[in-house]
């Protein structure tokens, strides 16, 4: 995995209604340079609209964050899908066709600078799709969502194992 390094420097800007959770990503970045929250969508868009991020940490709920992805994805700032109640199938693949560059669930809110750190390692890298995190997470979803939860979006899915397809490498990395 990368260093730690890479989070430094990095203008982090993390949006959820729940105080707590921000606080917590407050505490897992503290190596980044700056993490600046929001808990709702009408200042969460005034910073993205006035700013720049290294990359945004969105949920989904309560904030409106599919909207802000959007908002996000026109600024080409990288967003992070981190939610509890919108975790389902629709919503992951919905964050994937949006232009969100991983969707994951509060349940692994404690690896988030994990996640990021492989946004920026791909960015480094010049990889514009990654799929390290759903590599690491693929088995998390198959508990989670129904039994067949693929077969609903198969054209999708079939697509993203092409798109995003994790090298041996990478997969080293990551585990």
């Amino acid at each position: 995995m990368a260093s730690d390094d890479i989070l430094k420097g990095k203008k982090i800007l993390a949006v959820d209604d729940e105080r707590d959770i921000l606080e917590t990503l407050e505490e897992i970045l503290h190596q980044c340079d700056v993490v600046e929250t929001s808990s709702n969508f009408e200042s969460a868009r005034e910073l993205l609209e006035r700013n720049i991020y290294d990359a945004v940490i969105l949920d989904i709920m309560g904030v409106r964050g599919f909207d802000l992805l959007d908002i996000a994805v026109r600024r080409k700032i990288p967003a992070l899908m981190l939610t509890a109640h919108g975790l389902n199938a629709d919503n992951l693949v919905g964050s994937i066709k949006l232009g969100a560059k991983s969707y994951i669930p509060k349940d692994k809110i404690s690896e988030i600078d994990v996640y990021l750190k492989e946004i920026f390692l791909a960015r480094e890298r010049g990889i514009e799709k990654s799929g390290s995190w759903f590599a690491r997470l693929s088995s998390f979803f198959d508990e989670r969502f129904d039994h067949g939860w693929k077969n609903k979006d198969k054209k999708f899915w079939e697509e993203f194992d092409k798109t995003y397809q994790v090298s041996k490498d990478e997969l080293e990395e990551i585990m």
